[in-house]
């Protein structure tokens, strides 16, 4: 037990608990590592599992195609993934896919919603979190329509920042375009502007965040909204 409360150290919402619903919710959870590109499940698939990430990143994305997709969401140790249990929705709404490899706390999804409805601490910390994924969800739909693709991929490479936990993580050209929803030229132009102006360095499908600061100054205001309304609603 001691092991696990350690682990689950890293996922705000967990650390958020009070102790007894915290081991409530450790005792029936596995530490599992979550694979780079490894699709948790699929839009539409039941949701068997609940993933409180401690190190790394799952994307959310909503298919468009066949062999098309735009990110809507990004959950690392802020987050879970499978909040829309809560609504008593069991169906994913989004293709949950591994963006940034790491640790994560896994637990069944009946074992979860019993948990659930027994703690009300869970409940109300859930329920703050699930507005906050809307206020993102919100936000990435704005910022997908307004902002030129030089502003996003700043933002989103902020974002992945904050839940990679390291200053280099991996993702190629293709990967963002998919992400982004924008042809890989657009991307290629936008991350050369970058590594121009030294905010990054690209080698090998690695990105190096070398320039926070300059980068936040790049990217459009939904970054720092979002952070805001995390910390509004939830620190």
């Amino acid at each position: 037990m001691l092991f696990k409360q350690a682990f689950s150290g890293a996922n705000r919402l967990l650390t958020s608990l009070p102790r007894g619903d915290l081991e409530s919710l450790l005792a029936i959870s596995e530490s599992v590592e979550l694979i780079f590109s490894e699709v948790l499940y699929r839009a539409g698939d039941p949701i068997p599992h609940v993933y409180f990430p401690t190190g790394g990143c799952i994307s959310l994305v909503t298919p468009v195609r066949v062999d098309t997709g735009l990110e809507v969401g990004l959950i690392g140790s802020e987050g879970v993934l499978g909040i829309t249990l809560m609504l008593g929705i069991d169906s994913a709404p989004f293709q949950a896919i591994v963006q940034g490899a790491g640790s994560a706390l896994r637990m069944n999804s009946a074992l979860f919603l019993r948990e659930l409805e027994h703690s009300q601490s869970l409940q109300q910390v859930l329920k703050r979190y699930l507005y906050v994924s809307m206020r993102q969800l919100a936000q990435t739909a704005a910022c997908n329509r307004f902002h030129v693709v030089e502003a996003r991929l700043a933002r989103w490479l902020l974002m992945t920042h904050d839940r990679a936990h390291a200053d280099t993580f991996h993702v190629t050209h293709l990967s963002l375009a998919y992400i982004l929803g924008v042809r890989r030229v657009g991307i290629t132009k936008a991350a050369h502007s970058l590594q121009q102006q030294k905010l990054i360095g690209y080698r090998r499908g690695d990105i190096t965040i070398l320039n926070r600061a300059g980068l936040e100054a790049v990217a459009c205001a939904c970054y720092q909204i979002d952070k805001e309304t995390y910390r509004r609603t939830l620190d």
